[in-house]
């Protein structure tokens, strides 16, 4: 069976079919991950924030790690919904965050154990990177705009001194890259849902 070339116009119209698809499965689920991974980061800033506030025990650090505990467990509760097909676009965007995490884990435990980094300014950028592709790929505006502002709060953040203040404009950037876009995601679905 011979495949036939598509030309220019069939190509543009399955490039959009495919996007519009990953933008109704980003819809039908919500804002999901964005707010499980979002929450999961808020909660340990925040547990780290208050607990070296209270003790002033560095131990208390490895409180950070509860991020990637949360997310991986909230992902694997949200996986057992059916399965979709997933498109060219899904894996895409899949793989951009597969990298972008990996390389922000690898980073925090290099960070922890063998250098000196400012890891919460590189967390906001690899991040806010993800989110801004993630935005654009699929043409989720308040996403890429979410963000684009996570990236310029990560300027102040670098700037700033303090551990507290590191951490308030931390959790501020994860609020407009995650937690924001999720909401605005899952009160899409539910309107969605009222149409139908």
């Amino acid at each position: 069976m011979q495949e036939n070339p598509l030309n220019e116009k069939e190509s543009l119209e399955l490039i959009t079919r495919m996007i519009q698809n990953t933008q109704r499965k980003l819809e039908r689920g919500a804002g999901a991950p964005m707010l499980i991974w979002g929450y999961a980061t808020i909660v340990a800033a925040i547990s780290v924030l208050v607990a070296l506030a209270l003790t002033s025990d560095y131990h208390y650090n490895y409180l950070w790690f509860m991020i990637p505990v949360i997310g991986i467990i909230g992902m694997w509760i949200r996986k057992k919904q059916p399965k979709e097909v997933r498109t060219y676009i899904d894996k895409v965007i899949g793989y951009i965050w597969i990298v972008l995490g990996v390389t922000g884990f690898v980073l925090s435990v290099l960070s922890f154990f063998i250098w000196k980094l400012p890891i919460l300014f590189f967390i906001i950028i690899i991040m806010g990177m993800g989110s801004v592709l993630t935005g654009l790929v699929v043409d989720f505006r308040q996403m890429t705009i979410g963000g684009i502002i996570g990236l310029i709060i990560s300027i102040p953040h670098y700037l700033l001194s303090g551990y507290d203040m590191k951490t308030i404009t931390f959790v501020l950037a994860f609020i407009a890259m995650y937690i924001i876009p999720g909401h605005i995601l899952n009160h899409r679905a539910k309107r969605a849902c009222l149409k139908s």
